[in-house]
């Protein structure tokens, strides 16, 4: 695996046309900045390619999106490295803010077609994610949130609303800096209804944002607003009680967003 402490060379930096610039690592990242460039490492050929074209192709004048940057000779990937223009910011729980933001996003990236590794997915959040959507049934341990599923689970019912691509992890990756609109620096994809990312993000919102109920009454003019958040907290419970990560200060948190939820059901 690719140390966390190895930085771009210069022969990758010169072939994304990167100043002779210092570089320094972005904190709690593999990243790296150089000058107006952020470099990432590349372990996943299939979604960095995706990723790059997505965010390439969408516009949102309420968002500041992070666009990739081809090499000299046209490649989005050079080196097992991507290069990005840098965004400004940093994480801060600004909670309605950052529902909207996932309501832009969307909007702008509604006609992307579905990611083809997506089938091939096998990761812990994958699979959460197809447990909450009932395409797949697996056992949750109960001390670990399995119990709160098995309480919500039943509340489910069919949303008909199309599938599109969605991020699932917007809220951790979004950029605040001072009035400028949000930054979106990264898109973590399944293919599921444009409103239910907003529902994610308002969820891990009140489980780790600080947010209150008062947040999901704003959004609730959104379509199946109910169903879409109950499917969110759901992807949240079975990531949370199949991760090897799991920790009770997490699922405290998703205690709280459930009975949240539960109430506008």
């Amino acid at each position: 695996m690719r140390s966390t402490l190895e930085r771009p060379s210069d022969r990758v930096r010169a072939a994304f046309g990167g100043a002779p610039d210092p570089v320094s690592p972005v904190p709690d990242s593999a990243v790296w900045r150089c000058g107006d460039l952020v470099f990432k490492p590349v372990t996943d050929r299939s979604r960095a390619l995706w990723t790059a074209r997505a965010l390439d192709y969408a516009e949102d004048p309420g968002l500041r999106i992070a666009k990739p940057v081809r090499s000299l000779d046209g490649r989005w990937i050079v080196g097992d490295w991507s290069a990005w223009r840098y965004v400004a910011g940093s994480t801060e729980h600004r909670c309605e803010e950052a529902v909207l933001a996932a309501v832009r996003l969307h909007r702008a990236t509604a006609d992307l077609p579905r990611p083809d590794f997506l089938a091939a997915r096998d990761d812990v959040d994958a699979v959460a994610d197809r447990i909450a959507w009932e395409e797949l049934d697996r056992p949750l341990p109960e001390e670990k949130g399995g119990r709160w599923f098995e309480i919500l689970a039943p509340a489910r019912r069919p949303v008909k609303l199309p599938d599109q691509v969605a991020h699932g992890e917007l809220l951790a990756g979004l950029l605040f800096d001072g009035d400028a609109a949000p930054g979106v620096v990264d898109f973590v994809p399944y293919y599921r209804p444009g409103e239910w990312g907003a529902a994610v993000a308002a969820v891990d919102a009140l489980a780790w944002g600080g947010a209150t109920g008062a947040l999901l009454e704003r959004w609730a003019h959104l379509p199946e607003w109910p169903q879409l958040l109950l499917r969110a907290v759901l992807f949240r419970l079975a990531g949370n009680a199949l991760s090897p990560r799991f920790t009770g200060a997490a699922l405290d948190g998703l205690r709280g967003a459930a009975r949240e939820v539960s109430a506008v059901l």
